[in-house]
């Protein structure tokens, strides 16, 4: 049995206890004699020890069925024990208990059939009505508990949209575990009586309390703000849910103070019915989709179609010969759902009036934004939109190097001048991580000094890396805004949307961050702060500045804007994105450019499902978000320890941990490893909050070198070709493995199997080989291991796309049309004509954007000069992508009269 700090979430270790319960009480009853009774025995009193701490807060079982089935296992009634046990097991497996209730002796049993959810259709699995939880925080006797339930419960009506059940607790810290612990929770009561402390006292306990605040957070509230302080706790770790405070305080007590989630107070009163109808309202404030719901309606309606699109309704399917096909794979309701009308109830994507703007202004909500616009065409265009609606010409834009490629096109659009920011190379990987503090500061800094931070517009970093390195942005916005007040940033979060939902990611996301910042600055506490430090650092050089942790000023503008490929983390479509906006000066100064660069770049006809999937995935996360995270998490930690402590694994792979990933400067908690085979898991909520850059758990990077085949053949020729297992990112010796919301433990399991498969098979290979052939696979090792061409920085734009040599920024967008006259450019073969060129002293530029896949960034954009180390890096690259190069005629560059003729006008207007 893995121990309690084998498990990231409490969900997965209840539920593998109760399945080891079921086994263990299972074999009891069918042999109580056997020898090993005993140790079946001890084995299950220490089961329903480690279940006694998580039981009090779930409703299903309830602690008086979980205590009688103690009691049936103290009085050896071993045959009802294994009866009930099973009972328990089955309906919290199959979310039996969901839709009916389960009774767990064998009198009451009508039979199991009807348990198993997926048994069901997805027609009766969406008629059932929903179920959830509800807490009530209040110090109570059996008896009164028995009353508060009651009365509850006895509010229900047939009519009533959803079923839930209630959890009681007593005290304050018992409510944050609760809420940590309890997924099924969607709303809190807080009443008068509850009290500080937990009367249990357990280090599990203790490591989710760290993640609400802490012991000394909780223990320097006021006994009489118990309940308010409860409500803005919850909101740090799961501001979804709805809070309704119950309190004998007057009015003006209440008034004033911060109330979290809360969503209603009421004023010592029993009203139960009032109570019941206000839960209601909230769960479905958070179900409801206004677009994907005017979408069904829509498809119901008769309709005349004579606008164009032949598919709507299914017309041109259904009267076809030869397509049959088509609409007995999709089915009838895509087509009756197909139309190009904006009126009917439905809504126009480009100006919304109607269920589209409700359903943004919910996901803002959701997401913790003031804006959200959807895109129907992906995060590209998203970052594209986003660019183009803050960036000017010649504004200078600071842009993680390795990022993805739309935001270099989008710097071509807006004819921006870029500073090109160099992350730390991992070249044992053959990747990179992401780019440092300091290096920022460093750049902001030049800018300064040369008189140029007028014109700096906008910080724009990927977070979290395609890798999974996921930077302070809190941080990272406080120290450069203290150099530019109101520098605008871009956080690309498209593999981060479900960052929102986990208590331990949702920190390092751009739009909490933006919240923390909005409310930090207000603070009498950060204005004395910043005082204080400006007059230390009255006189203080460069390096000075980059050692010290910068303090903005108060009245420094919060401007952040993230983009998230919804579809690639949430439930959505392909292509489904979402761009968040948090920017004290939107009403004032962008609105009006990014509503032009939105209809720039977004179709006239967008695809109605995306829109009704992105509305609908916002929905489950609101609701359901937290629980999936937790065990998308969960997964990630089950494959990481099975494959770090699988002998005949470690022999051919290795799990890259924050150490691989991330240097020791960077990691100031000193955590080298979120698991470790001995201890189980570091809790990574310390980690999370101190450390320049972390390791997003959820992307397990595993190392292949050790098996003699690169990454890509990896993928490709084994994993793809020969076990049907999908992937997307390698590097000459790593392939990432993503988790998501839809990753099972079954998949998990697969994964695993296959691999041991795989090192078996390498195992008979090397037993049956010749000593060549030894030889030759253990050369491929040591190649893909040690003989790795070191990762190129930036080199720099050449000086025809460059003002001057003081800072580094390039005009991208001159030297990109530039190459459009052929004239203008030469084909250069690498191991010829180029090499020589570089040989001889030339000054060699690109035209073009060369982009390697992996890594898949550009290692080249137009106007750069080529280095000798870029030049080795590219002759060393062994992939079968390599975007903007021609095999059959070399690497577009520019001629030399091209560049003197740019450099010649640009010296004669300056002259002018």
């Amino acid at each position: 049995m893995h121990s309690v700090n084998d498990y990231y979430s409490a969900i997965q270790l209840r539920s593998d206890r109760w399945s080891a319960l079921r086994e263990a009480t299972g074999a009891l009853h069918r042999d109580p004699t056997r020898k090993s009774a005993a140790k079946t025995l001890s084995r299950i009193e220490e089961l329903f020890e480690s279940l006694a701490i998580i039981e009090p807060y779930w409703a299903f079982p309830g602690m008086s069925a979980f205590d009688h089935m103690r009691r049936q296992f103290e009085h050896r009634n071993y045959e009802e024990l294994a009866f009930a046990v099973h009972r328990v097991t089955r309906a919290l497996t199959t979310g039996g208990y969901r839709r009916r209730h389960i009774p767990l002796d064998r009198d009451g049993t009508d039979g199991e059939e009807h348990d198993d959810e997926a048994l069901l259709s997805p027609e009766a699995r969406a008629l059932s009505k929903p179920y959830f939880e509800i807490l009530i925080v209040d110090n109570v006797n059996e008896d009164q508990e028995r009353w508060l339930k009651s009365n509850v419960l006895r509010m229900r009506r047939h009519e009533d949209p959803f079923i839930y059940e209630a959890v009681v607790v007593p005290s304050l810290e018992d409510a944050l575990i609760a809420v940590l612990f309890n997924h099924n929770i969607q709303a809190i009561v807080v009443r008068p009586g509850l009290v500080r402390k937990s009367k249990m006292d357990q280090p599990i306990l203790t490591r989710y309390l760290n993640r609400a605040g802490g012991q000394d957070e909780i223990e320097s509230v006021a006994s009489e703000n118990l309940g308010p302080e409860l409500c803005r706790l919850v909101a740090r770790v799961r501001p979804e849910l709805d809070a309704y405070l119950v309190t004998e305080r007057s009015v003006e007590d209440i008034a004033g103070m911060d109330l979290g989630i809360c969503r209603r107070v009421f004023y010592n009163q029993e009203d139960f019915m009032e109570l019941h109808l206000n839960i209601l309202r909230g769960v479905q404030a958070r179900n409801k989709t206004p677009f994907f719901t005017a979408l069904v309606e829509y498809s119901k309606q008769p309709t005349g179609v004579f606008h164009a699109m032949p598919i709507s309704r299914g017309k041109s399917i259904s009267r076809s010969h030869w397509i049959q096909d088509m609409g007995a794979f999709y089915g009838p309701n895509i087509f009756l759902a197909e139309t190009s009308a904006t009126s009917g109830g439905l809504d126009s994507l480009l100006e919304p009036h109607g269920p589209i703007k409700e359903a943004q202004e919910l996901a803002a909500r959701a997401f913790g934004a003031k804006h959200t616009f959807f895109a129907t065409n992906g995060t590209s265009t998203c970052n594209k939109i986003v660019v183009q609606a803050l960036v000017r010409p010649d504004d200078i834009v600071l842009v993680d190097r390795d990022c993805h490629k739309s935001h270099h096109y989008g710097m071509v659009l807006a004819g921006a001048n870029v500073v090109y920011l160099d992350s730390y190379p991992l070249n044992e990987y053959s990747m990179y991580g992401a780019v440092p503090l300091r290096e920022i500061k460093h750049q902001l800094l030049k800018l300064k000094a040369a008189g140029k931070l007028d014109r700096v517009r906008m910080l724009l970093l990927t977070n979290c890396t395609f890798d999974g390195v996921v930077y302070n942005v809190q941080r990272v916005m406080e120290e450069c805004l203290a150099i530019k007040p109101d520098l605008i940033f871009l956080w690309d979060e498209a593999w981060f949307a479900f960052a929102r939902f986990g208590p331990t990611y949702r920190q390092r996301t751009g739009m909490y961050a933006a919240e923390q910042l909005r409310e930090k600055f207000r603070s009498a506490e950060h204005k004395a702060a910043y005082d204080k430090q400006q007059a230390k650092l009255k006189d203080a050089d460069e390096e000075q500045l980059l050692k010290t942790r910068l303090i903005p000023p108060p009245n420094s503008r919060v401007r952040v804007y993230t983009t998230q490929s919804t579809h690639k983390t949430l439930t959505s479509l392909r292509q489904g994105s979402m761009i968040h906006v948090h920017d004290q000066d939107f009403k004032g100064e962008v609105e009006q450019s990014f509503h032009e660069a939105y209809m720039t770049h977004t179709s006239t006809s967008p695809n109605y499902q995306i829109i009704a999937s992105l509305d609908v995935g916002r929905r489950q996360v609101e609701l359901e978000g937290f629980e999936f995270v937790q065990r998308q998490v969960e997964a990630a930690m089950s494959m990481r320890r099975a494959i770090s402590t699988h002998p005949l694994l470690k022999k051919y792979f290795k799990v890259l941990t924050a150490g691989d990933m991330i240097p020791e400067e960077f990691r100031q908690s000193g955590v080298q490893s979120y698991y470790d085979p001995h201890q189980g898991w570091t809790d990574i909520w310390d980690c999370w909050e101190k450390d320049d850059f972390v390791l997003d758990a959820t992307r397990v990077t595993l190392a292949v070198g050790g098996t003699g085949w690169d990454g890509d053949t990896f993928k490709t020729q084994i994993l793809m070709d020969k076990y049907g297992i999908q992937i997307n990112k390698t590097s000459r010796n790593t392939v990432l493995f993503m988790t998501n919301i839809g990753t099972t433990r079954s998949s998990v399991a697969y994964l695993i199997e296959v691999l041991v498969e795989i090192a078996k098979d390498l195992d008979e290979l090397l037993d049956d080989a010749s000593r060549m052939e030894r030889l030759a696979f253990d050369k491929r090792v040591k190649n893909l291991l040690e003989d790795l061409p070191p990762l190129p920085d930036f080199s720099r734009f050449h000086d025809a796309f460059r003002a001057d040599d003081i800072t580094t920024e390039g005009d991208i967008r001159s030297a990109f049309f530039l190459s459009y006259d052929e004239k203008n450019c030469d084909y250069l073969e690498l191991n010829g004509s180029l090499k020589d060129a570089m040989d001889a002293g030339q000054e060699v530029v690109s035209a073009s954007f060369i982009i390697p896949y992996p890594p898949g960034f550009p290692i080249l954009v137009p106007g750069q000069v080529i280095s000798a180390e870029i030049l080795d890096f590219m002759r060393a690259l062994d992939v079968n992508e390599i975007h903007g190069y021609r095999p059959d005629l070399g690497l577009r560059v520019f001629t030399p009269e091209a560049l003197a003729r740019v450099s010649g006008t640009k010296l004669s207007t300056a002259a002018e």
